[in-house]
């Protein structure tokens, strides 16, 4: 039998509230305020790689972008955030989605970053703080990562963010006339402290080099706070 949770009960919705680090600002999708930046940032993407894995995307032109926001975008499941860099400009989305409160479970998905916000500080911390939210704020016992199984930048940064890879459901879903086999993700509550410890001492600017090199990979530090966790195969 599985261990006792002792005096659990449903957990909150995440809130429409902004999250704030030290090198970005994560807040709920305002899609009048952002759409055009972030169309804009994403046209940076001249190849379109970043919709090769989304079922949604590429968009014809700002008002098909917009449009989209406004229809799919300002729910609750999935809330969907805008990636506010240094520059105080949107740079990227991510959502919470799946939200199972009674069991203390969601994702952090749909992420759409576009060039400059990739392998960023910025990008990096918006998934930190959305993480601690789910844990400290909610209070919810795991979160979840999904991707399609043959997109390998996405499960490389799973793992690099911590995440255990769990398996593989097989013919999942169809998305743009093509198979997609689901790889999942967890990172779960008992993980959290040590994860933590690892993404603060990553983020710290003493762990950057003038031109803004890291010392020590997020990578490395995950892996020595979560020594056990075996790695997808």
């Amino acid at each position: 039998m599985g261990f006792d949770v002792p005096g659990w009960a449903q957990r909150p919705s995440p809130p429409r509230r902004q999250m704030i680090g030290r090198y970005c600002r994560v807040e709920p999708l305002d899609a009048g305020r952002r759409a055009a930046e972030l169309h804009e940032a994403n046209s940076e993407d001249v190849t379109g790689e970043i919709w090769t894995y989304l079922p949604y995307g590429p968009f014809a032109d700002l008002e098909d972008y917009r449009a989209w926001l406004n229809a799919e975008c300002t729910g609750h499941d999935p809330l969907f955030h805008a990636v506010i860099d240094e520059t105080g400009k949107a740079g990227g989305v991510a959502a919470f989605l799946r939200i199972d409160r009674s069991n203390g479970a969601i994702e952090v998905g749909h992420i759409a970053y576009s060039p400059r916000l990739q392998r960023s500080r910025a990008g990096t911390e918006a998934i930190y703080l959305m993480m601690r939210r789910v844990f400290e704020e909610l209070r919810y016992r795991r979160c979840e990562w999904k991707c399609d199984a043959l997109n390998q930048p996405s499960r490389a940064a799973a793992e690099r963010l911590g995440f255990t890879y769990e398996g593989s459901f097989r013919q999942a879903a169809v998305y743009k006339g093509r198979n997609r086999d689901t790889a999942w993700y967890s990172v779960v509550d008992q993980e959290w402290p040590a994860l933590r410890a690892a993404f603060e001492s990553w983020l710290e600017p003493s762990n950057f080099d003038a031109g803004g090199r890291q010392q020590l990979s997020l990578s490395t530090m995950t892996r020595a706070a979560l020594p056990g966790r075996a790695p997808a195969r």
